[in-house]
């Protein structure tokens, strides 16, 4: 006897749960969830948008403003993106927002820009005294003047800013090409950077040369610290103050000046950073400053420069010395001035040299005081015995001379005059009678 197989019917559970892992039905979106369909129709006000089939929705009024700039050409039978703001409004139809969906793409491009270094073209639309306000996309941003490249960057004797507004206002309209390099959707930050894209793009350009290259370029600019060169395909370099002469300079003008023709050797890369020097294309004058001048040689010099600690003086165009505020007089003072005036050409006394420092001392007070005995190293001393003997190295002690006692003899004991009394008293003899 067959028994018929009874299979059982599937449960409410059950079916539930096959509809849905069926991933063929739609579902139906949430709200804040980004839906994509068809465009059904465009007009000035709306756009009607088909969701797969399950409903319509429709983008208005402000909502139409796309942020990522990809719906802003839509028409009829395109595929586009909206953010679901609420299930159905007062016609049963779903409502969208291009403005929202944009909003996150666009700062999603944004996050896609700076994590891929990408470079790219941007309109400058405004500037301010702190740098140029760009648009990437519809989406505003900064781009700081210290991100700006050499070429762009506003470079203003003093500083003004009214004067650094007034160059970088002439950008405004231009495309500039730039990397992103800081994004922050919360605080609506975006930051752009011409110098980082001009370095990427000029790379292969710097890696073409090395430290010790010698350069021909002109001058661009001058400011305090130093002057900036152009050589090359468009590279720049600095060339620090320190680097522009090998005796002390006050300003970098008093060297070069814009436009100026000139020679550099590089002495530093790093990335597209280049260091340059003027100083170094010539021999080091300390180094044969020994043979000109000597500790306690008397010298004419110019004093070019007066601060609280002394008076710098120029010996010839490579030395300078410097004439300490406690070298200048016998007697107190509280300022160089009060004995030296800058422009001043007066004698000097070399008090000390040390070329490997590029230091040499001076003094006006040595003029007129005894000279006294140097070191080996030339500096001065009160002890005749230190003489030419040097401080570096332990001077050898004397031995020492035992020497016996003199024997002294004591004197004796005065003893003292007796006091006179009656009963001590002499009386001189009496007179002898004459004979009678």
């Amino acid at each position: 006897m067959n028994i018929p197989m009874v299979i059982p019917a599937p449960t409410a559970t059950s079916e539930m749960e096959q509809l849905l892992q069926d991933q063929s039905i739609p579902h139906l979106p949430k709200v804040g969830d980004i839906v994509q369909g068809a465009i059904l129709s465009v007009s000035k006000n709306e756009v009607v948008m088909d969701i797969d089939g399950i409903t319509t929705g429709v983008i208005r009024g402000r909502e139409l403003f796309d942020e990522s700039g990809v719906s802003t050409h839509i028409k009829t039978g395109d595929l586009a993106q909206a953010t679901v703001l609420e299930l159905e409004n007062e016609n049963g139809q779903m409502e969208l927002s291009f403005r929202s969906a944009g909003h996150q793409q666009a700062w999603e491009e944004l996050i896609r820009l700076r994590n891929s270094g990408e470079v790219v073209d941007v309109e400058i639309v405004d500037a301010n005294r702190g740098g140029l306000l760009v648009r990437v996309g519809r989406v505003d941003g900064f781009l700081p003047v210290s991100q700006l490249s050499a070429e762009h960057y506003p470079r203003v004797e003093g500083g003004d800013k009214n004067r650094i507004l007034e160059l970088l206002q002439k950008f405004v309209g231009q495309l500039v090409r730039v990397k992103v390099i800081d994004v922050n959707e919360i605080d609506g930050k975006l930051i752009v950077s011409e110098k980082a894209a001009w370095a990427k793009e000029h790379a292969e350009i710097v890696a073409g040369y090395k430290v010790s290259d010698v350069i021909d370029g002109m001058v661009t600019g001058v400011v305090d610290f130093g002057a900036f060169v152009e050589f090359g395909d468009h590279l720049e370099g600095l060339i620090h103050i320190s680097e522009m002469a090998w005796q002390r300079v006050e300003n970098p003008r008093d060297i070069v000046k814009v436009g100026d023709k000139i020679q550099a050797v590089i002495i530093g890369i790093d990335g597209t950073k280049i260091s340059l020097s003027i100083k170094r294309l010539k021999d080091d004058p300390w180094k044969t400053a020994v043979e000109r001048y000597t500790v306690g040689q008397i010298v004419k010099g110019k004093v070019l420069k007066i601060n609280p600690f002394g008076a710098f003086v120029e010996l010839d165009e490579e030395i300078h010395g410097l004439a300490h505020i406690s070298e200048l007089s016998t007697k107190q003072i509280h300022s160089a001035n009060e004995i030296v005036k800058e422009g001043d050409t007066r004698e000097f006394k070399i008090i000390s040299i040390e070329p490997e420092s590029h230091r040499l001392g001076l003094s006006v007070k040595a003029l007129t005081e005894p000279t006294l005995p140097t070191t080996a190293e030339g500096e001065r001393v009160s002890d005749p015995a230190l003489a030419g003997v040097s401080l570096a190295e332990p001077v050898e002690a004397t031995p020492a001379i035992a020497v016996e006692p003199l024997a002294v003899e004591t004197p004796p004991t005065p003893v003292p005059d007796q006091p006179v009394t009656e009963s001590t008293a002499t009386e001189p003899p009496a007179p002898s009678s004459p004979t009678a």
